[in-house]
């Protein structure tokens, strides 16, 4: 796996855990437990807007690892 996929997988990954918490926060009728959620949700997106910046510096300074225009590439051989 290249580098930009791995990034790529661990956006997705951290974007899913995000949803995750944030439903968990809507099941519970716990309100504790609703705001231990909702802070680790709000934690996560942060995590999530810093990777992003990062990917995309990332693609930015080295083009290979653009994970779209490699999947694009595939496609046309």
């Amino acid at each position: 796996m290249t580098v930009g996929q791995n990034l790529h997988q661990s956006l997705s990954s951290l974007k899913a855990e995000q949803a995750n918490l944030e439903s968990f926060a809507l099941e519970t009728q716990n309100q504790q437990a609703q705001q231990i959620y909702t802070q680790c949700a709000n934690q996560l997106e942060q995590v999530v807007q810093d990777l992003e910046s990062r990917v995309n510096e990332v693609e930015s300074e080295e083009p290979q690892y653009k994970v779209r225009e490699q999947m694009q590439n595939q496609q046309q051989q």
